[in-house]
């Protein structure tokens, strides 16, 4: 019998062993390609991305760990064409400047004392190239937020992901710019005289504008951005900041659901589910209901991807890696 084992830890050299595909959500470009067209919307989602859309207010979305956030910015943005997700990933240090844009000033001064190229080596009397207005947009990119808030027919989309890990001070910080839907670039203002409109670099990396043209260093939104904030409930937020959200609070998936799931990503058939299969499903319901577990779905996903594959888990084995696999979120 083949095992399912790779490596066996015992120092013997293998050369002729390969990996079966990798499951769809841990494929290099799954968040452009799958996630959005593998995620399910429930009920509420459903309604209270429609109302963001119809109020220009950003959602708030809630929920533990697996619970799809994220996974609904791109579902949202795949099925209404907004293209490439503008994603801020929020740690304790993060900025509103940062989310707007970037100006890298110690690259510019250091162009700026590079030789002239039209200087040869025997001519060039060591005098530096001289940086003129029309450089500096070179050395400036716009975060995801300052992206989010460029002039767009379409609403653009926004995924701030974890904001409950930001500085106490950014979520106020934020209420100005949605309500505003405009800031400055001060660089850019201070040479509108001389240069009225600069190129800058975007934060799309892959489909949309790579760069665009601001005029006057003043950046003005003509529509909303569709805005998601995710947040795992780690800490309260301002009422003044709440009230200009809209949230939502997504739920654990029941059985019936988690099925849906299963099928999905991993089995793709409308009928029955394989008695191994529902074996899984069963315990990770009894551990996460009955037990209090603090499980996320895709842990769920990653044992029946293992049972599913050509050389799958011994039994022994499997029960070993269970627990590991079932392991709750809140025990380290």
């Amino acid at each position: 019998m083949t095992t399912w084992k790779i490596f066996n830890g015992n120092g013997t050299i293998k050369k002729d062993w390969e990996l079966p595909d990798p499951p769809s959500w841990r494929r290099f470009g799954y968040q452009v390609e799958d996630r959005g067209a593998k995620f399910i919307a429930q009920g509420d989602e459903i309604e209270l991305v429609n109302a963001a859309l119809y109020l220009r207010r950003p959602l708030l979305v809630t929920g533990r760990p697996g619970t799809g956030k994220t996974s609904l910015a791109y579902a949202v943005a795949r099925e209404l064409g907004l293209g490439e997700v503008l994603v801020w990933p929020i740690a304790t240090r993060s900025t509103l400047q940062e989310g707007l844009y970037r100006y890298d000033a110690i690259g510019r001064l250091r162009d700026s004392q590079q030789p002239s190229p039209s200087n040869s080596p025997k001519e060039d009397s060591g005098q530096s190239r001289k940086s003129t207005p029309e450089d500096i947009g070179k050395y400036i990119r716009l975060g995801p937020l300052g992206t989010a808030m460029l002039s767009s027919p379409k609403p653009r989309a926004l995924l701030i992901d974890e904001i409950d890990k930001s500085d106490i001070d950014l979520p106020n910080d934020l209420l100005n710019i949605f309500e505003e839907g405009e800031f400055d670039i001060p660089e850019l203002v201070r040479i509108k005289e001389e240069q009225a409109e600069v190129e800058v670099q975007t934060y799309y990396r892959r489909d949309g504008e790579q760069t665009y043209k601001i005029p006057g260093g003043l950046v003005q939104a003509t529509t909303f951005p569709f805005v998601i904030m995710t947040s795992n409930g780690e800490r309260e937020f301002p009422p003044a900041f709440l009230r200009r959200c809209l949230r939502l609070d997504m739920k654990e998936p029941n059985e019936e659901f988690l099925k849906k799931i299963v099928k999905k990503h991993l089995v793709d058939k409308k009928g029955e589910l394989p008695q191994e299969i529902e074996d899984l499903i069963q315990e990770f319901l009894k551990r996460r209901d009955k037990q209090q577990k603090n499980l996320a779905t895709d842990q769920l996903l990653n044992a029946i991807y293992l049972v599913t594959q050509e050389r799958a888990p011994t039994e022994k084995d499997l029960k070993k890696l269970r627990d590991r696999l079932f392991q709750s979120l809140s025990e380290s």
